[in-house]
């Protein structure tokens, strides 16, 4: 009775040493991928491959002006986080620095295939792509906003490369490249690259450089140097937006920071 005990405690070992080689196999095996060949998963290369690394690509087919590309199958594509001077809306003359701003665009991409990558937001109201650009190991939004083509024209919620793209237009700013030597004058320049005007200078003569914008809703929103949209953003005194020395006395008056200042 002993023996066949232990003949039995025996096979039992032996079976549960084959189940677990059988389950070992099964749990290697290539999971089909509909999209294509099998595709051998292991918990390593799962957590390597995310959505957010792939990008899709396209050929530029014509630039259009600093920051807007046309694609190979027609579709318009403005580029997120920044802005440039305008050279082809009919409503405005020619800009400060847009000519050059094209041109930089175009030597960079047309003609080329590019990555694209979307932040949020996937069209604009105009029906247009709205991407990141990348060629090869270049960055092109931020390339042109650190030659000085562009500057920093981020808005949430697409904000993914604000913090990078501020930090080039400041370096840019500083360094008096492109249209930060070409555009800024004592006298007023086009699309807001211009000195501080008599009007926003406090009866002590301090230069006050933040803006009080009232939106469209009736929204009071103050942007300091460096937001996203500050050099896009125009002063109205006439519609009660005013220019503040300070944060402190931009909230006293009742304005808040706006949601693409860092």
């Amino acid at each position: 009775m002993k023996i066949e005990k232990k003949s039995l405690l025996l096979l039992s070992g032996f079976f549960f040493i084959v189940l677990g080689l059988i389950v070992g196999r099964i749990s290697n095996y290539p999971i089909k991928n509909s999209l294509g060949p099998a595709i051998p998963v292991s918990p390593t290369e799962t957590s390597l491959v995310t959505p957010s690394l792939v990008l899709e690509t396209a050929k530029v087919t014509r630039v259009i002006d600093g920051d807007t590309i046309q694609l190979e199958d027609g579709q318009r594509l403005r580029y997120l986080g920044i802005d440039t001077p305008e050279t082809v809306d009919p409503r405005k003359p020619v800009q400060c620095f847009g000519v050059e701003a094209s041109e930089k665009n175009k030597e960079l991409v047309e003609g080329k295939t590019v990555r694209l990558e979307k932040d949020i937001t996937d069209k604009d109201k105009y029906g247009r792509l709205l991407r990141y650009v990348h060629l090869d190991n270049l960055f092109i939004n931020l390339e042109l906003v650190k030659q000085g083509f562009a500057t920093s024209y981020t808005y949430p919620p697409d904000v993914k490369y604000q913090s990078e793209i501020l930090q080039a237009e400041k370096e840019a700013r500083e360094a008096n490249r492109g249209l930060w030597a070409a555009c800024l004058s004592p006298e007023p320049a086009l699309d807001g690259f211009s000195s501080p005007s008599p009007q926003n200078t406090s009866e002590n003569g301090k230069t006050c450089l933040i803006k009080g914008n009232i939106n469209t809703s009736g929204e009071k929103i103050y942007h300091l140097p460096g937001c996203g949209s500050y050099s896009k953003t125009q002063i109205d005194e006439s519609r009660g937006e005013r220019w503040f020395c300070s944060e402190d006395e931009a909230k006293s008056a009742g304005w808040r920071k706006a949601l693409n200042c860092p």
